[in-house]
């Protein structure tokens, strides 16, 4: 298969959907038109509709992906990327069969992100039409704990002649030049693209993050989906974690029994991250954006991946776009 061809791309370079806000139509609509595909973080199906909406306006005839979170994705969502129908469906954190061949039903390409052998064979056993193989230094949510390269070739033999490509690791037009040459179809970035202007991540985030010296994985932001991530410090996190970035005792129980809160509506949600504080251990998965306090990155999660230790600055989403294309420098 031509991917670039398949999903009307000039390079093999897709922007991850953050969730949370922080991938929104503004940066979605900016990649897709630089060229590389463009992935809409989870919201409200009713939102996910404008938001599609908004991405073919600023970049007719280019790809349109979503970012389905599988803890949070309700029928709703599966609905509005049909109804919108998006090109792409990005099914991350759990795998769902009859999902899957319901949006390969209604035209969509289906990418299942994976961290393992095995939840890479059951993504193909299900009819996926690609994957995208996650290394364990990805920033945000983690699938595995595999290096990427380590994984991109245990990757590529599960999918046979479906397309992978690599996410983790990957900040510049080096990264993707390895990756290809590994036999990726292309790349996945998430942190190069947090970083540039069309970003809903708080500037402060941003700052923060290009400012650390480390990045560590924990499971403290983990209210409603005790899954691990990585991030950067912050004031929970110096409360709440240990120097290896474990979580202390009092959170990890409080997010093992907090399963049922990814079903809440939306409002419910954001109103359980209102009441966070760093002397409390109640650490939703959200992270800062634009619309919240320059103080809540002192209690919200400060997702990235280790590439940000190789970043410098925040730029636009075009220039980045070029920075990671192979031809680029």
């Amino acid at each position: 298969m031509d991917l670039l061809d398949r999903l009307r791309l000039d390079v093999p370079v897709a922007q991850a959907g953050m969730g949370g806000g922080l991938a929104g139509p503004e940066l979605a609509a900016a990649v897709a038109a630089a060229g590389a595909l463009g992935t809409l973080g989870l919201t409200a199906p009713d939102r996910l509709t404008a938001a599609v909406e908004r991405v073919r306006e600023a970049a007719p005839d280019r790809a349109v992906a979503v970012n389905l979170l599988m803890p949070f994705v309700r029928r709703g969502h599966v609905d509005a990327c049909l109804r919108s129908r998006v090109d792409v469906a990005v099914m991350a954190f759990r795998i769902d069969r009859a999902m899957i061949a319901r949006l390969r039903e209604g035209g969509v390409f289906v990418f299942v992100m994976v961290g393992t052998e095995q939840q890479a064979r059951t993504a193909i056993a299900w009819g996926a039409d690609g994957l995208i193989a996650q290394g364990g230094e990805a920033g945000g949510h983690l699938t595995g704990d595999t290096d990427a390269l380590r994984f991109l070739p245990v990757a590529l033999r599960v999918a046979e002649d479906r397309p992978v490509l690599l996410a983790g690791g990957i900040a510049s037009a080096e990264d993707t030049r390895a990756a290809l040459a590994a036999g990726a179809h292309g790349v996945v970035a998430g942190t190069r693209f947090l970083l540039t202007r069309e970003s809903r991540a708080h500037r402060a985030y941003q700052q923060r993050i290009l400012a650390a010296d480390r990045t560590f994985r924990t499971t403290l932001f983990g209210l409603g989906w005790p899954a691990p991530h990585r991030v950067v410090a912050n004031a929970a996190t110096r409360r709440w974690c240990g120097d290896d970035g474990g979580a202390r005792l009092a959170p990890r129980l409080v997010n093992v029994l907090s399963g049922p809160m990814a079903r809440l509506p939306d409002r419910a949600a954001a109103s359980v991250n209102n009441l966070q504080t760093p002397m409390l251990p109640l650490f939703s998965p959200i992270a800062p954006t634009l619309d919240m306090p320059e103080s809540s990155v002192e209690r919200t999660a400060l997702y990235a991946g280790e590439t940000v230790l190789r970043i410098e600055s925040v730029i636009s989403a075009a220039e980045a776009v070029a920075e990671l294309s192979p031809g680029g420098h």
